[in-house]
């Protein structure tokens, strides 16, 4: 597959050139390393809980991350219809802090919920993800489309 060169002109995106769009080279492959995090935490919770991690922290610590990463993808997709990119970038700072806000919460109900042990299983697996995700983010380089 090779991709369009600078200044050559690239598939119309139409209803009538649909099919012939999802076959052309300029597609856009899945990108399996952005779920990355995703699927790290997933395979780790299952040594983590046989090796006698705290059972609440783990998997609130994992299903806190989903949730995080379902608002993400949910937010994503939602700002990019927005055409003001000054807008679009506030929308989504907002969202990122309420995010971490979010993970915050998690780790303290895994505290609450089973004890200090707990809380620190959910601290390590936020961590775990977000470095994860941070090291996928880093190579991936800039978004493409609408710049944030």
């Amino acid at each position: 597959m090779q991709l369009p060169a600078i200044g050559q002109a690239t598939a119309q995106r139409n209803m009538t050139t649909l099919y012939q769009n999802a076959h052309s080279p300029e597609r856009v492959p899945f990108n399996a390393l952005r779920y990355l995090d995703v699927v790290a935490i997933l395979i780790a919770m299952i040594p983590a809980l046989a090796l006698g991690a705290p059972a609440v922290g783990v998997i609130v610590g994992v299903a806190g991350w989903l949730v995080q990463r379902a608002v993400q993808m949910v937010d994503f997709r939602a700002t990019a219809r927005v055409d003001d990119s000054l807008r679009r970038a506030g929308i989504r700072w907002f969202e990122a802090f309420g995010r971490t806000l979010l993970l915050a919460v998690v780790i303290i109900v895994a505290a609450v919920a089973g004890g200090h042990k707990s809380g620190l299983a959910a601290a390590v697996v936020v961590f775990v993800a977000y470095s994860v995700a941070f090291v996928v983010r880093l190579i991936s380089g800039p978004p493409a489309g609408k710049e944030a």
